[in-house]
């Protein structure tokens, strides 16, 4: 009877979900030993009644690895250490059902499961993996923050669709002598502005590990506008805050979604710089969910296939309670607990930021 591995994708969605779930079927065909089946919408295909799995045959997962999102769609709102349930007169309370989730993944005779996702999914993989369930982790996010991993597929594929939006852009700013702000993601770190803003040529970047000052980039505007260059185009993320200020954002409406969401910095900052006496006309574009979505590519296919390929090998070996991480060019594993231990920040003295320093890039604060 051959072995069950159960594969779930949590959290946001990101290129590249696809080529990892098309690479563990893959390396999990070749034994003959073991079958794979997908969680619908992370781990709440498991809690559901009746469960909701799909088998990730072959003829399911042909082709995938060049599509955007998950064929196995994915959720933020269902944290089975905080899931969502409702009282009999309406209201919501948030209720711990991981003991039931793993007790129902051994009650459907899974040997194992591979949880892909960010720094909360792994968190989650972790307290599941410290209840007995034997759990493999895989890094997915965009904005690459996971600190037990260099890179995070997905999220080439994100600065790449931000680069050429960015492109596009500079052409129109030039056009009307205008001050163009794009706003990327990136909630607390901004690995995605900082890499657009080198590639793009951008003028600003705005990131949430510099808070800026409003009047260092009207200086830096005015500069630029007097010495003839007639445009100015800013790179902001959307966990920018000014100095002494706040992130920008609302908490989440939706039943069972903890996550603040952010977005509005770009527009903010149109409004403090045109109440503060820039002259030249500004405009603003927010990408928001562009950057998630399309064909990811080509080193995001290659990056995913190799991490899907990983997290098999360590199911294989029983080698569980580990995430497999990118570091120095190598697909390796690290443990639960340092791959749930935190973000990965940009230092104000990271390489990157004094290349963009030395281009003449101002990140607000000098």
């Amino acid at each position: 009877m051959n072995k069950k591995i159960l594969v779930s994708t949590g959290g946001g969605d990101c290129p590249g979900l696809n080529a990892v779930i098309r690479a563990i079927s893959k390396a999990a065909k070749r034994t003959k030993d073991w079958e794979v089946w997908g969680s619908m919408e992370a781990f709440n295909g498991i809690l559901s009644d009746p469960p909701e799995l799909m088998k990730l045959t072959g003829k399911k997962t042909a082709g995938i690895h060049v599509k955007g999102g998950t064929i196995l769609k994915t959720t933020n709102k269902g944290n089975p250490l905080k899931f969502p349930m409702q009282q009999t007169d309406g209201s919501w309370i948030k209720v711990d059902r991981s003991q039931e989730l793993v007790d129902r993944i051994h009650a459907l005779g899974f040997n194992a499961v591979i949880n892909i996702g960010g720094d909360g999914s792994q968190r989650i993989s972790q307290a599941l993996h410290e209840k007995g369930l034997n759990i493999v982790g895989a890094p997915k996010t965009i904005d690459n923050d996971l600190s037990a991993t260099d890179l995070t597929f997905g999220f080439s594929t994100a600065v790449q669709i931000a680069t050429e939006c960015f492109d596009k852009l500079i052409t129109t700013a030039e056009s009307h002598h205008r001050v163009m702000i794009m706003e990327v993601m990136g909630r607390h770190a901004g690995w995605i502005a900082l890499h657009t803003a080198i590639a793009g040529g951008a003028e600003i970047c705005l990131i949430p590990e510099i808070p800026f000052d409003l009047n260092k980039i009207l200086d830096k505007i005015e500069t630029r506008y007097r010495k003839g260059k007639g445009f100015v185009n800013i790179v902001i993320a959307e966990g920018a805050k000014p100095k002494d200020g706040n992130v920008i954002g609302r908490q989440a409406v939706s039943i069972g979604d903890q996550h603040i969401k952010l977005g509005g910095i770009g527009n903010y900052l149109r409004l403090q710089l045109e109440e503060h006496g820039c002259k030249p006309q500004i405009r603003t574009t927010t990408l928001g969910h562009i950057q998630r979505g399309g064909t990811p590519v080509a080193f995001d296919r290659i990056l995913a296939t190799a991490m899907g390929v990983k997290a098999f090998e360590l199911v294989k070996e029983g080698r569980f309670g580990r995430m497999v991480s990118y570091k120095n060019n190598q697909v390796v594993s690290v443990p639960l607990e340092e791959a749930a231990k935190g973000n990965k920040f940009i230092s104000p003295d990271d390489y990157l930021v004094n290349i963009a320093r030395s281009t003449g890039i101002s990140f607000g604060d000098e």
